[in-house]
């Protein structure tokens, strides 16, 4: 009995719970974006999606700041059993940690372990729906005429909408100007408006307001949305070009593989249902499930991306 008592404490030490120990009470979901935009969506569509497989209903909280580092951070910190899981998007595994300048409160490589990748977020160029440009041809067009004039907003320095828009400019050799704004919100206003060319970004940061203040010229990701059948590409003008967007979930190192086996398979199992698929797809979303390994093998084949773009473009942050 003595031998038992200290394997188990061993255990429990280590994090190591047997799954059928997971989860005891209801788990965390972190989300390092405000409440209401795409990354929240995510979240709490995970959240419903996975509830009856795990047997609790987990809560989503937000913690905005730092490019969601502030939730990674908390994450990060607490006790790898699996109770506390962060929303990993593109830009805090791949584009943050490529930026010369940046301060991280964490290394999210050694810090995080991927859990499984969600989401595919479709990406897509608009411009105003009052814009002389109808095609990502002439876009590119005005911009080889006129260099230095067409201006591109993004959702701020670093943003994985300013690399996109570096990326159009590098390989189309353009000389594009690019308007940060403080999140995708305010960017996609002032494109409505007219008083940003055009933006690159996540489909469900501008569906609200296609054939409204916006119009939508081409999808970026080489997949694109049935909801908009017909919406060529970006790289139907610009070959080569692809820039993808995606929602995983990550928790802190040392989590147990039981515990990472069952958040994968309540989310599978979740995902299954046609309702939250068809609420991913009103939302620019598609489901994109990858289990920790083969999520490990996105994440790096995007940091070499983006690294190169960085690079590239000689981004950094201050």
């Amino acid at each position: 009995m003595k031998r038992l008592l200290v394997a188990a404490l061993a255990l429990l030490s280590l994090g190591s719970l047997p799954a059928g120990a997971f989860p005891d009470r209801p788990p965390r979901i972190l989300g390092g974006f405000a409440a209401g935009g795409t990354s929240d969506i995510v979240n709490r569509l995970l959240a419903e999606a996975v509830a009856p497989h795990l047997g609790q209903r987990p809560v989503v909280e937000v913690r905005t700041g730092a490019n969601g580092f502030i939730a990674a951070e908390a994450a990060a910190r607490s006790a790898p059993d699996g109770h506390t899981v962060v929303q990993c998007a593109t830009g805090l595994l791949t584009v943050t940690p490529n930026l010369p300048g940046a301060q991280l409160p964490i290394d999210p490589a050694r810090d995080l372990m991927p859990i499984a990748n969600i989401v595919h977020s479709t990406q897509a160029m608009v411009v105003s729906a009052r814009s002389p440009y109808r095609s990502v041809a002439e876009v590119l067009a005005a911009a080889r005429a006129r260099p230095g004039t067409i201006t591109y907003a993004s959702a701020g320095i670093g943003s994985v909408s300013h690399l996109s828009g570096a990326r159009l400019a590098q390989l189309g050799g353009l000389d594009l100007v690019h308007v940060p704004y403080r999140g995708a919100a305010p960017g996609v206003l002032d494109v409505a408006a007219g008083r940003t060319d055009l933006i690159i970004t996540n489909l469900g940061d501008v569906a609200g307001q296609i054939g409204e203040g916006l119009r939508l010229l081409a999808f970026a990701d080489g997949i694109g949305s049935p909801r908009y059948a017909g919406t060529g590409q970006v790289s139907d003008a610009l070959p080569g070009y692809a820039v993808s967007g995606w929602f995983g979930l990550c928790g802190p190192r040392g989590m147990p593989e039981p515990v990472i086996t069952r958040w994968v398979e309540a989310i599978r199992t979740g995902f299954a249902d046609a309702a939250i698929r068809q609420r991913l797809q009103e939302n620019g979303l598609t489901l994109r499930l990858e289990d920790s390994a083969g999520f490990a093998r996105t994440i790096e084949q995007d940091s070499r991306l983006w690294r190169e773009v960085i690079r590239a473009a000689s981004i950094r942050v201050e």
